[in-house]
């Protein structure tokens, strides 16, 4: 059992990371990296509109072959972005969040695969220096201030077809594989039902086929502080006070659904239900709380509300080929896949994996499934997955 009693959330990860990656050889690093930018005009979304100009950043690792045809692409989750693996400087405390799988001779192995990941459309951060992407916080080029709600609802097709572009734009016109945690499980699903004759296989980490009432539901409760702060004011705040504590509330909320109650209990075990303070005043937080409040204060420095809420309405809206049932949406996938759910997550629960999974198999497609162990719950899509890692190496080298 891992003892942490009083460390704060980001400061425990930050530890839990460098003792994994500081395992590893120096040699197996994929090292520095730059992020690049990509830019197209006139970006068709989903739901019919249009955006004058899309921005996202990528970054990649390996060298692309003289095929072109050794394409791994990485989708990001909720809050994460492009920085799969590597180091941006020297003195980076951590790499990035798959480091430990993406590398020579590693599970993703870049002295074989040309790796490539970007940022969404919306990421939750806009305002984090190391991201690039276009969202309700970007100038609308026709009016010179911020989108706010005018910005066309996105779904995780669009993100998928602005990954397309990009890969366009590098004239790639196969992927060997694409894969992704949670929120990147359902980009690359869904990239086997809009490209299928683009993807050859596809790994699902911590994911889902499509969103259920009760997943819509839960993740209405990371939008509701938001719209409920009063500095939102209808996403019009961005001349005004920002709604910084609906956004610290919905981050919170963000970080207690993504974890199973094993490992909170260990982050936050200083915190009891005999402490004497919330005895004697109801305005008196638990240590728990204040603990919490934080942790979720210090990511509302880069992250964005509007953003937030457009990401929830992403997910909410997703079904894997965006048709009338999930049978429908998953008949075009030609692509081998592999579902590795959490067996402990509490926020995208195994049972929407092996419903993905069975589906496909009951129309004849070649799907495999494995969970992933651990005490995370969602979290141990990312900081548990090496454990899968010879799993991974074999379905990738599968013909």
């Amino acid at each position: 059992m891992i003892k942490v009693n009083s460390i704060a959330l980001p400061a425990l990860l930050a530890i839990l990371l460098s003792t994994c990656m500081s395992s590893s050889r120096a040699n197996d690093s994929v090292g520095l990296v730059n992020k690049q930018v990509f830019s197209t005009r006139n970006f068709s979304t989903f739901n019919g509109q249009q955006i004058a100009e899309v921005n996202v950043g990528w970054e990649a690792y390996g060298e692309l072959n003289a095929a072109r045809d050794n394409v791994i692409l990485v989708t990001h989750f909720f809050s994460g972005n492009s920085h799969a693996a590597g180091r941006y400087t020297e003195n980076d405390p951590l790499p990035g969040y798959w480091d430990a799988l993406i590398g020579p001779g590693k599970a993703i192995d870049t002295n074989t695969y040309f790796v490539i990941s970007s940022d969404t459309l919306v990421n939750q951060e806009p305002h984090n220096p190391r991201v690039t992407t276009t969202g309700p916080a970007t100038l609308n080029p026709a009016t010179g201030e911020p989108y706010a709600l005018d910005f066309p609802v996105v779904t995780i097709r669009d993100f998928v077809n602005v990954q397309k572009a990009l890969l366009d734009s590098l004239d790639v016109t196969r992927l060997h594989a694409v894969i992704g945690a949670s929120m990147g499980s359902l980009q690359a699903l869904d990239w086997a039902t809009a490209y299928p004759d683009f993807v050859e296989r596809v790994i699902s980490v911590i994911g889902a086929g499509a969103v259920d009432p009760w997943t819509i539901a839960t993740l209405q409760q990371w939008a509701n502080p938001i719209i409920a702060d009063p500095n939102w004011n209808n996403g019009d705040y961005y001349r005004h006070d920002a709604p910084v504590d609906g956004l610290r509330q919905a981050l919170g909320m963000v970080t207690l659904q993504a974890m199973h109650p094993l490992m909170f209990n260990q982050i936050y075990a200083s915190s009891s239900a005999r402490e004497t303070a919330p005895l004697h005043d109801i305005r008196e937080n638990f240590t728990v709380i204040n603990q919490l409040n934080a942790a979720a204060e210090a990511r509302t420095v880069y992250a964005d509300a509007n953003h937030l809420l457009y990401l929830v309405r992403a997910n909410q809206l997703f079904m894997a080929g965006f048709a009338e049932d999930l049978a429908t949406g998953l008949s075009p996938v030609s692509a081998k896949t592999l579902f590795l759910p959490a067996t402990n997550d509490l926020l995208l629960q195994p049972y929407l994996a092996r419903e993905a999974h069975n589906t496909l198999q009951a129309l004849g497609k070649e799907s495999h499934y494995e969970e992933i162990e651990g005490p995370w719950g969602h979290l141990d899509g990312v900081y548990m997955l090496e454990q899968k890692a010879g799993v991974i190496a074999a379905f990738l080298a599968t013909d």
